[in-house]
Protein backbone atom coordinates (compact mmCIF):
# COMPACT_ATOMS: atom_id res chain seq x y z
CA UNK A 1 0.00 0.00 0.00
CA UNK A 2 1.51 3.22 -0.97
CA UNK A 3 2.28 5.77 2.08
CA UNK A 4 0.05 8.32 0.51
CA UNK A 5 -3.07 6.18 0.21
CA UNK A 6 -2.14 5.09 3.87
CA UNK A 7 -1.86 8.81 5.13
CA UNK A 8 -5.82 9.44 3.20
CA UNK A 9 -7.04 6.60 4.96
CA UNK A 10 -5.46 7.75 8.14
CA UNK A 11 -6.93 10.77 7.72
CA UNK A 12 -10.80 9.67 6.79
CA UNK A 13 -10.27 6.87 9.85
CA UNK A 14 -9.59 10.08 12.11
CA UNK A 15 -12.46 11.46 11.38
CA UNK A 16 -14.87 8.19 12.21
CA UNK A 17 -12.83 8.45 15.45
CA UNK A 18 -14.11 12.16 15.85
CA UNK A 19 -17.35 10.99 15.40
CA UNK A 20 -17.31 8.33 17.69
CA UNK A 21 -16.02 10.23 21.16
CA UNK A 22 -18.51 12.69 20.11
CA UNK A 23 -21.10 9.65 20.65
CA UNK A 24 -19.18 8.41 23.76
CA UNK A 25 -19.54 10.25 27.01
CA UNK A 26 -19.38 7.71 29.36
CA UNK A 27 -15.30 6.23 28.20
CA UNK A 28 -14.37 10.01 27.36
CA UNK A 29 -15.46 10.94 30.78
CA UNK A 30 -13.18 7.69 32.25
CA UNK A 31 -10.38 9.34 29.07
CA UNK A 32 -10.30 12.30 31.50
CA UNK A 33 -9.48 10.57 34.70
CA UNK A 34 -7.03 8.27 32.93
CA UNK A 35 -5.09 11.74 31.68
CA UNK A 36 -4.48 12.44 35.06
CA UNK A 37 -4.21 9.58 37.15
CA UNK A 38 -2.25 7.25 34.61
CA UNK A 39 -3.84 3.81 36.49
CA UNK A 40 -2.65 1.41 33.87
CA UNK A 41 1.21 2.82 33.64
CA UNK A 42 3.91 0.42 32.65
CA UNK A 43 1.34 -2.38 31.44
CA UNK A 44 1.43 -4.05 28.43
CA UNK A 45 -2.35 -4.99 26.98
CA UNK A 46 -2.95 -7.58 24.09
CA UNK A 47 -6.33 -6.56 22.59
CA UNK A 48 -8.49 -8.98 19.79
CA UNK A 49 -10.93 -7.01 18.90
CA UNK A 50 -13.34 -5.82 16.04
CA UNK A 51 -11.17 -2.54 14.44
CA UNK A 52 -14.32 -0.19 14.51
CA UNK A 53 -13.83 3.59 15.21
CA UNK A 54 -15.74 2.57 18.37
CA UNK A 55 -12.68 0.37 19.17
CA UNK A 56 -10.31 2.74 18.18
CA UNK A 57 -11.70 5.46 21.59
CA UNK A 58 -11.34 2.39 23.85
CA UNK A 59 -7.46 2.29 22.77
CA UNK A 60 -6.56 5.65 22.72
CA UNK A 61 -8.42 5.92 26.65
CA UNK A 62 -6.41 2.82 27.19
CA UNK A 63 -2.93 4.41 25.62
CA UNK A 64 -3.84 7.82 27.44
CA UNK A 65 -4.30 5.83 30.80
CA UNK A 66 -0.57 4.72 30.25
CA UNK A 67 -1.09 1.72 29.02
CA UNK A 68 1.03 0.42 25.67
CA UNK A 69 -1.18 -1.51 23.40
CA UNK A 70 -0.59 -4.17 20.62
CA UNK A 71 -4.36 -4.63 18.73
CA UNK A 72 -5.39 -7.27 16.28
CA UNK A 73 -9.02 -7.79 14.74
CA UNK A 74 -10.97 -10.63 16.23
CA UNK A 75 -12.65 -11.59 12.89
CA UNK A 76 -11.31 -11.57 9.64
CA UNK A 77 -13.79 -9.04 7.81
CA UNK A 78 -14.82 -6.95 10.33
CA UNK A 79 -11.57 -4.80 10.56
CA UNK A 80 -11.77 -1.17 9.13
CA UNK A 81 -8.46 -0.45 7.16
CA UNK A 82 -8.94 3.08 7.49
CA UNK A 83 -9.43 2.71 11.77
CA UNK A 84 -6.44 0.87 11.20
CA UNK A 85 -4.49 3.47 9.63
CA UNK A 86 -5.85 5.88 11.91
CA UNK A 87 -4.40 3.53 15.42
CA UNK A 88 -1.45 3.55 13.98
CA UNK A 89 -0.62 7.60 13.30
CA UNK A 90 -1.81 7.41 17.34
CA UNK A 91 0.78 5.57 18.10
CA UNK A 92 -0.62 1.86 18.73
CA UNK A 93 0.96 -1.47 17.57
CA UNK A 94 -2.15 -2.52 15.13
CA UNK A 95 -2.02 -6.11 13.15
CA UNK A 96 -4.98 -6.32 10.83
CA UNK A 97 -6.59 -5.57 8.07
CA UNK A 98 -9.76 -6.54 6.21
CA UNK A 99 -10.03 -9.76 4.43
CA UNK A 100 -7.50 -12.10 6.32
CA UNK A 101 -6.62 -15.33 5.72
CA UNK A 102 -6.93 -18.18 8.35
CA UNK A 103 -2.87 -18.13 8.74
CA UNK A 104 -2.53 -14.48 8.72
CA UNK A 105 -5.15 -13.82 11.09
CA UNK A 106 -3.07 -16.14 13.43
CA UNK A 107 -0.02 -14.37 12.43
CA UNK A 108 -1.64 -11.07 13.80
CA UNK A 109 -2.90 -12.92 17.07
CA UNK A 110 0.88 -14.26 17.48
CA UNK A 111 2.19 -10.82 17.06
CA UNK A 112 0.23 -9.66 19.09
CA UNK A 113 1.24 -11.68 22.03
CA UNK A 114 4.95 -10.76 21.03
CA UNK A 115 4.45 -7.92 23.18
CA UNK A 116 4.41 -10.17 26.75
CA UNK A 117 0.67 -8.97 27.60
CA UNK A 118 0.20 -8.03 31.26
CA UNK A 119 -3.54 -7.86 30.27
CA UNK A 120 -5.67 -9.64 27.85
CA UNK A 121 -8.41 -7.82 26.29
CA UNK A 122 -10.55 -10.46 23.99
CA UNK A 123 -13.57 -10.38 21.89
CA UNK A 124 -14.33 -14.31 21.22
CA UNK A 125 -11.16 -15.70 23.51
CA UNK A 126 -9.19 -16.33 20.63
CA UNK A 127 -5.98 -14.55 22.66
CA UNK A 128 -6.64 -16.66 25.63
CA UNK A 129 -6.60 -19.71 24.04
CA UNK A 130 -4.04 -19.29 22.05
CA UNK A 131 -1.52 -18.69 25.31
CA UNK A 132 -2.89 -21.95 27.05
CA UNK A 133 -3.09 -23.79 23.32
CA UNK A 134 0.82 -22.63 22.17
CA UNK A 135 2.12 -19.69 24.08
CA UNK A 136 2.03 -20.86 27.67
CA UNK A 137 5.40 -19.34 28.30
CA UNK A 138 3.12 -15.85 28.55
CA UNK A 139 1.53 -17.19 31.31
CA UNK A 140 4.13 -15.77 33.66
CA UNK A 141 3.38 -12.70 32.30
CA UNK A 142 -0.32 -12.10 32.33
CA UNK A 143 -2.11 -10.62 35.33
CA UNK A 144 -5.68 -11.39 34.17
CA UNK A 145 -7.84 -10.69 31.02
CA UNK A 146 -11.26 -9.58 29.86
CA UNK A 147 -13.64 -10.88 27.57
CA UNK A 148 -16.59 -8.80 25.08
CA UNK A 149 -19.19 -11.91 24.30
CA UNK A 150 -21.00 -14.43 24.99
CA UNK A 151 -18.82 -16.72 22.87
CA UNK A 152 -16.15 -16.30 24.77
CA UNK A 153 -17.18 -16.34 27.91
CA UNK A 154 -18.92 -19.41 27.15
CA UNK A 155 -15.59 -20.69 26.21
CA UNK A 156 -13.38 -19.65 29.65
CA UNK A 157 -16.55 -20.91 31.60
CA UNK A 158 -15.89 -24.70 29.71
CA UNK A 159 -12.32 -24.30 30.88
CA UNK A 160 -12.68 -23.01 34.15
CA UNK A 161 -14.85 -26.34 34.76
CA UNK A 162 -11.75 -28.12 33.34
CA UNK A 163 -9.55 -26.24 35.59
CA UNK A 164 -7.72 -25.32 32.50
CA UNK A 165 -8.61 -21.72 32.96
CA UNK A 166 -4.66 -20.41 33.98
CA UNK A 167 -5.36 -16.67 34.80
CA UNK A 168 -8.53 -14.48 35.98
CA UNK A 169 -11.09 -13.66 33.71
CA UNK A 170 -13.43 -10.53 33.88
CA UNK A 171 -16.45 -11.09 31.61
CA UNK A 172 -17.21 -7.80 30.52
CA UNK A 173 -20.12 -9.42 28.61
CA UNK A 174 -22.24 -10.44 31.82
CA UNK A 175 -22.42 -6.65 33.21
CA UNK A 176 -25.87 -6.02 33.08
CA UNK A 177 -24.68 -2.39 31.40
CA UNK A 178 -23.09 -4.81 28.54
CA UNK A 179 -25.59 -7.08 27.42
CA UNK A 180 -28.72 -5.78 28.34
CA UNK A 181 -27.81 -2.69 25.85
CA UNK A 182 -24.65 -3.79 23.58
CA UNK A 183 -26.42 -7.10 22.74
CA UNK A 184 -30.09 -6.12 22.72
CA UNK A 185 -30.16 -2.62 21.52
CA UNK A 186 -26.44 -3.22 19.49
CA UNK A 187 -27.13 -6.31 17.80
CA UNK A 188 -30.48 -5.67 17.17
CA UNK A 189 -29.75 -2.30 15.34
CA UNK A 190 -26.91 -3.30 13.32
CA UNK A 191 -27.92 -6.56 12.14
CA UNK A 192 -30.92 -5.17 10.33
CA UNK A 193 -28.13 -2.58 9.04
CA UNK A 194 -25.93 -5.80 7.83
CA UNK A 195 -28.77 -6.76 5.80
CA UNK A 196 -29.83 -3.64 4.77
CA UNK A 197 -26.37 -2.45 3.62
CA UNK A 198 -26.46 -5.94 1.75
CA UNK A 199 -29.32 -5.86 0.08
CA UNK A 200 -31.90 -3.38 -0.03
CA UNK A 201 -35.17 -5.73 0.48
CA UNK A 202 -37.97 -4.88 1.82
CA UNK A 203 -38.21 -6.22 5.99
CA UNK A 204 -41.97 -5.40 5.78
CA UNK A 205 -44.48 -7.82 5.38
CA UNK A 206 -41.30 -11.06 5.11
CA UNK A 207 -41.32 -13.78 7.30
CA UNK A 208 -38.22 -13.38 9.32
CA UNK A 209 -36.79 -16.48 11.14
CA UNK A 210 -34.55 -15.54 14.37
CA UNK A 211 -32.77 -18.95 15.41
CA UNK A 212 -32.25 -18.83 18.94
CA UNK A 213 -33.93 -15.71 22.21
CA UNK A 214 -30.98 -15.19 23.74
CA UNK A 215 -30.21 -11.13 24.20
CA UNK A 216 -29.11 -10.66 21.17
CA UNK A 217 -32.05 -12.55 19.65
CA UNK A 218 -34.14 -10.61 21.36
CA UNK A 219 -33.00 -7.13 19.87
CA UNK A 220 -33.23 -8.64 16.43
CA UNK A 221 -36.31 -9.49 16.87
CA UNK A 222 -37.72 -6.01 18.44
CA UNK A 223 -36.43 -4.20 15.60
CA UNK A 224 -37.08 -6.80 12.55
CA UNK A 225 -40.94 -6.46 14.45
CA UNK A 226 -40.71 -2.57 14.13
CA UNK A 227 -40.33 -2.79 10.88
CA UNK A 228 -42.77 -4.41 9.99
CA UNK A 229 -41.62 -8.44 9.67
CA UNK A 230 -43.78 -11.17 10.63
CA UNK A 231 -40.70 -12.61 13.32
CA UNK A 232 -40.31 -16.14 13.91
CA UNK A 233 -38.26 -17.52 16.42
CA UNK A 234 -36.32 -20.82 16.95
CA UNK A 235 -35.59 -22.36 20.02
CA UNK A 236 -33.97 -25.31 22.35
CA UNK A 237 -34.77 -23.74 25.98
CA UNK A 238 -38.38 -24.16 26.76
CA UNK A 239 -38.14 -20.56 28.84
CA UNK A 240 -36.65 -18.89 26.22
CA UNK A 241 -38.95 -20.03 23.83
CA UNK A 242 -41.81 -19.57 26.32
CA UNK A 243 -40.63 -15.86 26.26
CA UNK A 244 -40.67 -15.57 22.94
CA UNK A 245 -43.83 -16.94 22.66
CA UNK A 246 -45.05 -13.81 25.49
CA UNK A 247 -43.65 -11.54 23.62
CA UNK A 248 -45.92 -11.89 20.74
CA UNK A 249 -43.13 -14.04 18.27
CA UNK A 250 -44.34 -17.13 16.62
CA UNK A 251 -42.41 -19.99 17.84
CA UNK A 252 -41.78 -23.72 16.29
CA UNK A 253 -38.97 -25.81 15.48
CA UNK A 254 -36.52 -24.61 12.79
CA UNK A 255 -37.86 -27.69 10.39
CA UNK A 256 -40.98 -25.84 9.95
CA UNK A 257 -39.53 -21.74 9.96
CA UNK A 258 -37.49 -23.39 7.43
CA UNK A 259 -39.85 -23.55 4.71
CA UNK A 260 -41.81 -19.96 5.47
CA UNK A 261 -38.88 -17.99 6.06
CA UNK A 262 -38.02 -15.35 3.91
CA UNK A 263 -35.06 -13.86 6.03
CA UNK A 264 -33.05 -16.21 7.99
CA UNK A 265 -30.26 -15.15 11.17
CA UNK A 266 -28.57 -16.85 13.51
CA UNK A 267 -27.02 -15.66 16.99
CA UNK A 268 -26.98 -18.77 19.31
CA UNK A 269 -23.01 -19.24 19.82
CA UNK A 270 -23.28 -22.54 18.50
CA UNK A 271 -22.63 -24.82 14.96
CA UNK A 272 -24.89 -25.50 12.26
CA UNK A 273 -27.70 -24.16 13.88
CA UNK A 274 -29.09 -23.91 10.09
CA UNK A 275 -27.68 -27.34 8.54
CA UNK A 276 -27.94 -29.13 5.04
CA UNK A 277 -31.63 -30.11 5.73
CA UNK A 278 -33.50 -26.45 7.19
CA UNK A 279 -31.63 -25.32 3.50
CA UNK A 280 -32.61 -27.91 1.56
CA UNK A 281 -36.50 -27.29 2.93
CA UNK A 282 -35.96 -22.81 2.41
CA UNK A 283 -37.60 -21.96 -0.69
CA UNK A 284 -35.83 -20.03 -3.95
CA UNK A 285 -34.75 -16.59 -3.33
CA UNK A 286 -34.26 -17.06 1.21
CA UNK A 287 -31.73 -14.91 2.71
CA UNK A 288 -29.22 -16.54 5.16
CA UNK A 289 -27.30 -14.37 7.84
CA UNK A 290 -25.41 -14.50 10.72
CA UNK A 291 -24.75 -12.47 13.99
CA UNK A 292 -23.14 -14.88 15.94
CA UNK A 293 -19.20 -14.57 16.56
CA UNK A 294 -18.06 -17.77 14.91
CA UNK A 295 -19.23 -18.22 10.96
CA UNK A 296 -20.16 -21.82 11.85
CA UNK A 297 -23.55 -21.16 12.81
CA UNK A 298 -24.50 -22.22 9.45
CA UNK A 299 -23.56 -25.20 7.62
CA UNK A 300 -21.60 -23.22 4.51
CA UNK A 301 -19.71 -26.56 3.79
CA UNK A 302 -22.61 -28.49 3.43
CA UNK A 303 -24.63 -25.68 1.57
CA UNK A 304 -21.43 -25.28 -0.88
CA UNK A 305 -21.94 -29.26 -1.43
CA UNK A 306 -25.77 -29.04 -1.87
CA UNK A 307 -24.86 -25.95 -4.93
CA UNK A 308 -24.23 -26.45 -8.81
CA UNK A 309 -23.37 -22.83 -8.57
CA UNK A 310 -22.20 -19.97 -6.82
CA UNK A 311 -21.25 -16.08 -7.79
CA UNK A 312 -21.63 -13.08 -5.56
CA UNK A 313 -24.25 -11.15 -7.16
CA UNK A 314 -23.44 -7.70 -5.05
CA UNK A 315 -20.75 -6.57 -2.36
CA UNK A 316 -21.41 -9.12 0.90
CA UNK A 317 -24.19 -11.48 -1.19
CA UNK A 318 -23.62 -14.90 -2.56
CA UNK A 319 -26.43 -16.55 -4.29
CA UNK A 320 -25.95 -20.12 -4.51
CA UNK A 321 -27.68 -22.22 -7.19
CA UNK A 322 -28.90 -25.85 -5.76
CA UNK A 323 -29.47 -28.87 -8.46
CA UNK A 324 -32.88 -28.00 -8.15
CA UNK A 325 -32.81 -24.75 -9.44
CA UNK A 326 -33.60 -22.94 -6.21
CA UNK A 327 -31.14 -19.95 -5.13
CA UNK A 328 -30.50 -18.88 -1.65
CA UNK A 329 -28.20 -15.93 -0.91
CA UNK A 330 -25.81 -15.67 2.48
CA UNK A 331 -24.93 -12.73 3.70
CA UNK A 332 -21.25 -11.71 4.57
CA UNK A 333 -19.58 -15.20 3.70
CA UNK A 334 -21.92 -16.27 7.10
CA UNK A 335 -19.74 -13.90 9.55
CA UNK A 336 -21.27 -11.30 11.91
CA UNK A 337 -23.36 -9.55 9.26
CA UNK A 338 -23.62 -6.67 11.72
CA UNK A 339 -19.98 -5.91 10.96
CA UNK A 340 -19.04 -7.64 7.93
CA UNK A 341 -21.45 -5.67 6.32
CA UNK A 342 -22.23 -2.56 8.31
CA UNK A 343 -20.35 -0.74 10.99
CA UNK A 344 -21.28 -3.30 13.86
CA UNK A 345 -22.72 -1.43 17.03
CA UNK A 346 -23.80 2.19 17.08
CA UNK A 347 -21.10 3.82 19.61
CA UNK A 348 -23.66 4.97 22.10
CA UNK A 349 -24.23 1.84 23.05
CA UNK A 350 -20.01 0.75 22.74
CA UNK A 351 -19.54 3.82 24.72
CA UNK A 352 -21.00 1.55 28.46
CA UNK A 353 -19.54 -1.78 26.73
CA UNK A 354 -16.37 -0.65 26.38
CA UNK A 355 -16.55 1.93 29.48
CA UNK A 356 -16.69 -1.50 31.19
CA UNK A 357 -13.33 -2.95 29.74
CA UNK A 358 -11.28 0.80 30.59
CA UNK A 359 -12.61 0.27 34.19
CA UNK A 360 -12.49 -3.55 34.53
CA UNK A 361 -8.51 -3.40 33.34
CA UNK A 362 -8.38 -0.29 36.21
CA UNK A 363 -10.02 -3.16 38.38
CA UNK A 364 -7.53 -5.99 37.61
CA UNK A 365 -4.29 -3.83 38.63
CA UNK A 366 -5.96 -2.68 41.84
CA UNK A 367 -6.96 -6.13 43.31
CA UNK A 368 -4.48 -8.39 41.10
CA UNK A 369 -3.27 -10.65 44.09
CA UNK A 370 -6.96 -11.53 45.14
CA UNK A 371 -7.77 -12.85 41.80
CA UNK A 372 -7.77 -16.45 41.01
CA UNK A 373 -7.96 -18.27 37.44
CA UNK A 374 -11.46 -18.37 37.28
CA UNK A 375 -14.54 -16.59 35.33
CA UNK A 376 -15.53 -13.18 37.00
CA UNK A 377 -18.38 -10.37 36.67
CA UNK A 378 -17.68 -7.03 36.78
CA UNK A 379 -18.32 -5.40 40.11
CA UNK A 380 -21.59 -3.96 40.45
CA UNK A 381 -19.95 -0.98 41.73
CA UNK A 382 -18.71 -0.63 38.13
CA UNK A 383 -21.43 -1.84 36.35
CA UNK A 384 -23.81 1.16 38.54
CA UNK A 385 -21.18 3.91 38.38
CA UNK A 386 -21.22 3.64 34.20
CA UNK A 387 -25.08 3.19 33.83
CA UNK A 388 -25.15 6.50 36.66
CA UNK A 389 -22.36 8.32 33.89
CA UNK A 390 -24.41 7.11 30.73
CA UNK A 391 -27.52 9.14 32.43
CA UNK A 392 -25.59 12.08 33.56
CA UNK A 393 -24.25 12.56 29.94
CA UNK A 394 -28.09 12.37 28.46
CA UNK A 395 -29.39 14.92 31.19
CA UNK A 396 -31.96 12.12 32.78
CA UNK A 397 -32.05 12.15 36.62
CA UNK A 398 -33.35 9.42 38.91
CA UNK A 399 -34.60 9.39 42.12
CA UNK A 400 -32.63 7.84 45.48
CA UNK A 401 -33.86 6.03 48.10
CA UNK A 402 -34.36 7.96 51.44
CA UNK A 403 -32.70 7.03 55.11
CA UNK A 404 -35.67 5.36 56.18
CA UNK A 405 -36.30 3.64 52.77
CA UNK A 406 -33.13 1.87 52.91
CA UNK A 407 -33.68 0.73 56.44
CA UNK A 408 -36.83 -0.77 55.34
CA UNK A 409 -35.45 -2.51 52.57
CA UNK A 410 -32.51 -3.76 55.16
CA UNK A 411 -34.88 -5.01 57.33
CA UNK A 412 -37.39 -7.67 58.12
CA UNK A 413 -39.15 -7.94 60.90
CA UNK A 414 -43.25 -6.38 60.78
CA UNK A 415 -43.29 -2.99 60.59
CA UNK A 416 -39.30 -2.49 60.48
Amino acid sequence: MSKVKDMKLAKEGKLKIQWAEDHMPVLMNIRERFEKEKPLKGMTIACCLHVTKETAVLMKTLKTGGARIALCGSNPLSTQDDIAAALVEEGVNVFAWRGVKTRDYYWCIDSVLDFRPNITMDDGGDLVTRIHEKRQELLKHVIAGTEETTTGVIRFRAMEKDSALKYPIIAVNDAYTKYLFDNRYGTGQSTIDGILRSTSVLIAGKNFVVVGYGWCSRGISMRAKGMGANVIVTEVDPLRALEAVMDGFSVMPMSKASEIGDIFVSATGNKNVINGKHLANMKSGAIIANSGHFNVEINIPELEAMAKGKRTIRENVEEYTLRNGKKLYLLAEGRLVNLAAAEGHPSEVMDMSFANQALSAEYILKNARKLEPIVYKVPEEIDKEIARLKLESMGIEIDRLTGEQKKYLSGWKEGT
